[in-house]
């Protein structure tokens, strides 16, 4: 028999394999069932223009095409949607819609969607498609958005800034006038993205005679994108399934509503039939949000001995034409205002955030959201401090971190710190890396004129949010995750979870936690994820949350089946429920090993012979939905990285990286190693060598991995990690989260290394990346 795939398309009689049947519950007589298809997009050229004509007719023609949708079109199908959270007052943005209508506001912008029997039919179709612009004046710079007459993204607006806020803390005045010391600096960070392994991608299967939508695709919150699609779409929620299987890679790019997803789920509504979209490499750099150009003026002042007294800073992001949805393009400029005086004893602080559009690719949340960024500024301005009062750089930091007595501690910025190690840390980190040893062969190596760097960095990173971050802004964005686990008539244990898989190994950790407290063999307990039809609802996988949401919420879903299995054995052992002890995949009672069962039979007596139970209920099954108490937990941590820097050519090449982390209750070692190890990787990507370059009429150049650089096997030294375990006080397992610290501290200690490599040569860089280009200028400018 020929496989399903290779029917597809075929006609279906009674008395076929089921599998080859439509697959929505029910048989059929004689149909043909609908072929998938493929969209391809037109994308806007121009960073800003308007459409004056699109000519569609050719396209409609092309061979194996099936429909062509413009803007107009998906507008009567799909609601527009604003990136406004509520609790940020006065924020504002444009509408967006799946397609362009009428203007085009970045290059790559959707504007037609193409729908044929293959993906290369869509592209061959797609690219007969002619678009006439009217070019308008772009807004790149973020100062060029705010400057007088600066052309308006969205007129109705009235400007260009989206939102603008203010953070103070103490008496910053008096502070700054009684300061030993104030020292200014100006911090740039160029924009970059994710680049996951597996592009975003997604099948979209409408049934019109029950309104039903199936979406499988490349997300990390499975239940948002549920709800997004039922109300752009006007569907009924539980009319909408949606399935993410595992998922190859995402770090924060796959939590957002993108406009082609949009628009090929419009495509399946308007043909009734299965709609398959992949992006290509290029449109991924040219559709995947950006992040993190911002530009942070700041002042801090200190006295005689080091001390932190106060800090200032204006800071502005530049996030694309629209503010993301329904997450929004304000959170990680927020982040850099809340973060930036991080775990140092600073009393009095004052920031003010500016955040304005432009005619640029969307920025919004990506791994580490705003951490790398406030790290590397505040941890470079300690480096100053320490440079010119002739201080030890880790004796600068220990005079200024958070200390065990302070805690719990509520920064400057309102950061409560309820557990930590930030003293230890950095104790841990010296003593690893033989510091002192270290700088005695910094010593020799400069006298041998060599130009070698040491750079620390110690930092907090914010986990494990509840409803606080999304929820109370009106997005539809879980701030609780659910788990239920159940005891299989065999005796081996299924656990459904809210949030997702995307290469981390939530699902071995989860595992792990619910074989520790049954006792039973890691391999009898399986997880599955991914389905909004299967799973309880959870906010799925975002902002280091996994193991202190989804971690705490499993195993206190683990505790309460174990609470079931007692329940369920004391019955059939004639026993009371508290002398019931779980053990070795057994239920006993106390004192009476001989007198037990076994979870096989236990299970087999429940779901076969429940008259057995005399009144009991028969279930083995336990279901726990968990929020963080509070707003969110800290992670903390301190790292080292050790560079050579070449002054003839500006290469910088790491020769040592040690970094030491605190992410609460560890259940898997290597797990939280591949994490920290990775995010370093992507950290010194963003230090040294990523950047989304445009030019002056806002074409974006690197649209391909030959143009963006990203850092490979050859670019990373070994990477030494040292644990501590401080458990978060507030959350059931102790767990913190640990997916962002590696790309948090990665930056801040190789930019200290590189000016430390060039501080006798008097530079000091404050831009990112620290391209070869960026350090000679440097050395040729000073």
């Amino acid at each position: 028999m020929s496989s399903p795939a290779g029917r597809i398309g075929a006609r279906v009689k009674r008395g076929d394999d089921p599998r080859l049947l439509t697959g929505r519950g029910r048989y059929v007589d004689d149909v043909t069932l609908p072929r998938m298809v493929h969209a391809a997009f037109v994308r806007s050229v121009h960073a800003h223009a308007r459409l004056v004509h699109v000519e569609l007719d050719r396209a409609r023609r092309a061979p194996g095409v099936v429909g062509v949708l413009t803007g107009d079109a998906v507008a009567t199908l799909c609601k527009p949607y604003r990136g406004v959270l509520l609790h940020y007052k006065g924020m504002k943005t444009g509408a967006m819609r799946p397609l362009a209508v009428d203007r085009v506001r970045y290059v790559g912008e959707p504007i037609v969607a193409v729908a044929a029997e293959s993906r290369a039919a869509a592209d061959d179709a797609a690219a007969l498609i002619e678009v006439e612009y009217e070019p308008l004046p772009a807004v790149l710079a973020p100062e060029s958005a705010v400057a007088a007459g600066a052309p308006l993204i969205h007129p109705e607006l009235g400007d260009n800034v989206l939102y603008e806020t203010r953070l103070t803390a103490g008496d910053v005045e008096r502070a700054f006038a009684d300061a030993g010391r104030v020292w200014v600096r100006t911090f740039t960070t160029g924009r970059h993205t994710g680049v996951p392994l597996e592009p975003r991608s997604l099948i979209a299967d409408y049934e019109p005679a029950t309104r039903a939508l199936t979406v499988w695709i490349s997300t990390q919150v499975p239940h948002m994108m549920q709800a997004v699609l039922a109300e752009l779409f006007g569907l009924r929620e539980q009319r909408v399934r949606v399935i993410a299987p595992d998922v190859g890679g995402s770090f924060g790019i796959k939590i957002h509503v993108y406009q082609d997803d949009m628009a090929a789920c419009a495509l399946a509504l308007t043909l009734g039939r299965p709609v398959k979209f992949v992006a290509s490499r290029r449109e991924s750099f040219l559709s995947d949000i950006h992040a993190r150009e911002q530009t942070i003026r700041v002042e801090v002042a200190a006295d005689g001995e080091g001390i932190l007294t106060a800090m200032r800073a204006s800071i502005t992001a530049a996030v694309g034409p629209y503010s993301a949805y329904p997450r929004s393009s304000v959170v990680e400029g927020g982040q850099v205002l809340r973060l930036l005086p991080g775990p140092y004893r600073v009393r009095n602080y004052d920031a003010a955030l500016r955040v304005v559009a432009q005619n640029k690719v969307i920025t919004s949340q990506y791994r580490a959201v705003g951490h790398p960024i406030a790290t590397a500024v505040t941890e470079s301005m300690i480096d100053l401090v320490a440079r010119d009062l002739g201080l030890d750089p880790a004796e600068a930091r220990r005079r200024n971190l958070v200390r065990p007595e302070d805690l719990p501690y509520t920064s400057a910025a309102g950061n409560v710190f309820d557990s930590g190690s930030y003293q230890a840390a950095l104790a841990r980190l010296l003593e690893a890396a033989d510091y002192d040893r270290l700088r005695r062969e910094q010593g020799a190596a400069r006298a041998a004129g060599r130009h070698v760097g040491i750079g620390l960095a110690c930092f907090v990173e914010l986990t494990g949010p509840g409803a606080q971050f999304y929820g109370v802004g009106g997005a539809p964005i879980s701030g609780q995750e659910g788990t239920t686990v159940r005891l299989e008539p065999g005796g081996a244990v299924t656990a459904l979870v809210g949030v997702t898989n995307q290469g981390q190994g939530t699902h071995t950790a989860l595992a792990q936690i619910i074989a520790d407290v049954l006792d039973v063999p890691l391999d009898d307990v399986a997880v599955l994820s991914g389905d909004t039809a299967v799973v309880p609802y959870g906010g799925g996988t975002w902002a280091s949350r996994g193991m202190p949401i989804g971690g705490s919420a499993t195993l206190l879903a683990a505790r309460a089946l174990g609470e079931r299995i007692r329940t369920v054995a004391a019955a059939l052992l004639e026993a009371h429920a508290a002398d019931i002890e779980l053990g070795g995949s057994r239920a006993a009672v106390r004192g009476s090993p001989e007198r037990g069962l076994s979870y096989a039979e236990l299970a087999r007596a429940a779901h076969f012979r429940s008259n057995e139970l005399r009144g009991v209920e028969p279930s083995l099954e336990a279901t726990v939905h968990y929020t963080n108490p509070g707003a969110w937990t800290f992670t903390n941590g301190a790292h080292l990285a050790v560079v050579e820097v070449d002054t003839d050519t500006g290469r910088v090449r790491i020769l040592r990286y040690v970094a030491v982390d605190d992410c609460g209750r560890i259940i898997n070692p290597a797990l939280v190693e591949g994490q920290i190890a990775g995010g370093v990787a992507q950290g010194l990507g963003g230090a040294l060598m990523e950047h989304c370059v445009y030019d002056d009429t806002g074409q974006l150049l690197s649209t391909t991995l030959m143009d963006y650089a990203v850092p490979t096997c050859a670019d990373l030294p070994p990477i030494e990690m040292y644990h501590l375990e401080s458990p978060a006080p507030g959350l059931a397992g102790g767990f913190k989260g640990a997916g962002e610290a590696g790309v948090t501290g990665a930056p801040a200690a190789i930019l200290n290394a590189v000016n430390d490599a060039l501080a006798p040569l008097g530079v000091m860089l404050s831009d990112q990346p620290i391209t070869p280009e960026r350090v000679v200028r440097a050395l040729r400018q000073r």
